[in-house]
């Protein structure tokens, strides 16, 4: 297969699972509000609710906790630097808003998601390394177990 084939292949499919994602990811309401409105205070009072949920789960130490609290901060950083241009599905609808796919304008979106994804990546990954790092053997095992459950690994 010619090389420019598969760049445009690579980021044909690269694009089309980011812009899906942010597609996906932007219509879950929280409270009713929506996610880009949650206050700092909320924001709070949901990253205490589920460092207490795992906490619990993994029966965590206060050192452990504040690891944890450490990588909910980083996620929550890393998620605000993502939707930093505004509501992403409007964002994805203006693409195709006119009779011609906007190919500047999805290039465009797509390098500031990366750059954004590149900017905090090191600090999630620093903050979950010390956090995971940070857990006993059985904890690992028993966050392992969660992670391949799937998304409702929590629950139960």
């Amino acid at each position: 297969m010619k090389r420019w084939i598969k760049r445009t292949l690579i980021g044909v499919f690269g694009a089309s699972v980011l812009f899906g994602g942010l597609a996906a990811c932007s219509h879950r309401p929280y409270h009713g509000a929506g996610w880009q409105t949650m206050s700092e205070e909320d924001a709070a009072r949901m990253k205490a609710r589920i460092v207490e949920k795992v906490a619990g789960k993994l029966d965590l130490d206060e050192a452990q906790k504040a690891r944890l609290g450490v990588l909910a901060d980083a996620l929550r950083e890393q998620r605000k630097a993502l939707v930093a241009g505004g509501n992403p599905r409007e964002q994805v609808q203006a693409l195709v808003a006119g009779p011609t796919f906007d190919r500047a304008g999805a290039k465009s979106l797509l390098d500031a998601k990366t750059a954004a994804l590149q900017g905090g990546s090191p600090a999630v990954i620093a903050a979950f390394g010390d956090f995971y790092d940070g857990l006993r053997p059985e904890q690992q095992a028993r966050l392992r177990e969660f992670m391949s459950r799937g998304r409702h690994g929590w629950r139960g």
